[in-house]
């Protein structure tokens, strides 16, 4: 739902609580599912932006007598850029699973002079029905930034409209939309001096994680500049000790190379692993991740010491551009080879890049017990209450 009364640019309140309650009882909180989206920057614990908020808690009753048992998620959005709106629906959706029901909580135009809101003064039904059609065929066509640019074209006073156009964004044709009823207050009180409109609409279809398609792929020019400009901006820091620009090292950066996406950096020096960070979820565009942790690996990876300028001729650098991750139900869902996996016991996690088993010759028991005794537990500690994370990576590095 939209946050009516506490300012938030480009952010999200997620609750920090074991349950909801309402007068038909209490709801359990999914504490690790807020977890996981706290690990993105943009979704934070902001405690006044949820606790006089409407827009969730009306919805909290319906479902309750709807629904039965189930775990709650209330988030309440800021005011997001389309940007941010793009980056919040990626990690929403990459973190549900099948059984995810998602609600987007919003009234429709709200008309009249207690709105500051009087686009039009004669046939007011008529005009009003024709200005909310106008926003229901983009969410129709689940076109998010059509929706997000009509609202702002038209200044439609749709208080949600940020929360409808994440949940455009999580998805995939094909969808089935529904409307399922159109009503106004002026209808219903036969006075359209203030008027605000109701739109039910109901969305079917199946969740698609964001696994690239083959069209979304780096090409072959894009991996070569993206390994130069690794290799460049180590060289660069190494002797300059500060972060380049791109143009300083003669890279261009195309549209993909610009995208929200997480990547690992990893350095090998005569075979044997030299340094590796990166980030997990996307936080930043793929060139400036390659930068950073390229620089990162190269002297700030713990396990051993900085990189020197010598050594450079002697190392060869693998770039590993992610998928957002999701979680899975079982380790059994986990395809060795394939899946980079992401292991979380109490406060304790680790990760492993999907190239790590078959380099080591690892099957999944194996490749799990290591990833336990990377996380500083024991071997046999992903057997009880561990969760898994999933995420699937574009390897390419240099040969030497």
């Amino acid at each position: 739902g939209p946050s009516h009364g506490t300012p938030m640019q480009n952010m999200l309140s997620v609750l920090s609580a074991d349950f909801y309650q309402s007068p038909l009882g209490q709801i359990p909180i999914d504490t690790e599912f807020i977890s996981r989206l706290t690990e993105s920057p943009f979704f934070k614990n902001i405690p006044n932006a949820q606790k006089n908020e409407h827009s969730v808690q009306i919805e909290i009753p319906m479902l309750q007598y709807k629904l039965g048992n189930f775990k709650l998620v209330p988030i309440v959005a800021g005011q997001c850029s389309p940007e941010t709106i793009n980056k919040a629906a990626s990690v929403i959706k990459n973190l549900i699973d099948e059984d995810t029901l998602v609600v987007a909580s919003s009234d429709f135009t709200h008309f009249g002079p207690s709105y500051g809101y009087i686009p039009f003064k004669e046939n007011i039904p008529e005009k009003l029905k024709q200005l909310d059609m106008g926003a229901y065929k983009y969410i129709e066509q689940l076109d998010s930034k059509g929706f997000f640019e009509y609202r702002e074209k038209t200044g439609a006073t749709i208080c949600g409209y940020i929360p409808v156009a994440i949940l455009l964004a999580m998805m995939n044709k094909p969808t089935e939309v529904h409307l399922i009823k159109y009503a106004t207050s002026g209808q219903m009180l036969g006075d359209y001096s203030n008027s605000v409109s109701y739109l039910g609409i109901v969305f079917a279809g199946k969740w698609q994680t964001n696994t690239p398609v083959e069209a979304d792929r780096l090409s072959e020019k894009e991996k070569q500049e993206l390994l130069k400009l690794a290799r460049q901006t180590i060289i660069y820091y190494l002797k300059n000790k500060k972060v380049p620009e791109p143009q300083e090292l003669g890279i261009t950066i195309d549209e993909k190379m610009k995208e929200q996406r997480a990547a690992f950096v990893t350095l090998k020096e005569r075979s044997m692993l030299r340094g590796c960070i990166g980030d997990i979820f996307p936080r930043q565009p793929l060139y400036k991740s390659v930068i950073s942790n390229a620089i990162n690996a190269s002297t700030k990876d713990p396990r051993f010491l900085p990189v020197n300028i010598v050594e450079c001729n002697d190392i060869t650098i693998e770039i590993s551009a992610l998928t957002v991750p999701h979680p899975v139900s079982s380790p059994d869902k986990i395809r060795i080879g394939t899946d980079g996996i992401i292991l979380s016991k109490g406060e304790r996690s680790a990760v492993f890049l999907p190239q790590v088993a078959p380099e080591q010759g690892w099957g999944l028991q194996e490749t799990l017990s290591n990833l336990s005794m990377k996380a500083g537990l024991p071997a046999n500690a992903w057997k009880e209450n561990a969760t898994f994370q999933v995420f699937e990576a574009e390897v390419f590095g240099e040969e030497k």
